[in-house]
């Protein structure tokens, strides 16, 4: 690491210690020729996310996207937005841990979906009335059996 003060190429870590939640660590150094002292900061390097939509068209992941649909999902319903947060957190790992450098917008979609099932029913509905695109109340009622049938399925195991 080259010293702020001289240039100097060499410096030598005094004290490391993590900071920011764990996510980065702060190192002093002290520069080997002019013995001054300095502070560097050192994360982790994430992998830009590419959201590859139903057109073909690239843009960069913003999680704030899924979190906002999902509040608008979960309006005036039982659901915290820290509940919110933990699942457009754990998506967004689930996403960087699968070394995926582009993600369909569709596996998004379904993914919230399936988060939100467990959330809340009624957000689900909303969500996937949006997400779906239904056309009608028919698409609407059609969603509407298929989970009351799964919900039958899971009582009767």
């Amino acid at each position: 690491m080259k010293c702020p003060y001289c240039a100097f190429d060499e410096s030598r870590v005094v004290d490391s210690r993590p900071c920011e939640e764990g996510t980065m660590i702060r190192r002093r150094r002290e520069c080997t020729k002019c013995n001054k002292r300095f502070t560097t900061y050192e994360r982790v390097e994430n992998i830009p996310l590419i959201v590859v939509k139903k057109g073909g068209q690239r843009t960069p992941f913003d999680k704030n996207k899924i979190f906002n649909g999902m509040i608008k999902a979960c309006e005036k319903r039982p659901v915290s937005i820290d509940a919110i947060k933990e699942v457009v957190d754990d998506l967004e790992r689930s996403f960087y841990q699968s070394e995926m450098k582009e993600i369909p917008s569709s596996l998004i979609g379904e993914q919230v979906m399936a988060a939100l099932k467990t959330l809340d029913e009624v957000a689900y509905v909303r969500f996937a009335s949006v997400y779906r695109q239904f056309k009608d109340v028919t698409s609407f009622r059609d969603e509407l059996e298929r989970l009351i049938s799964e919900k039958q399925t899971e009582g009767n195991s």
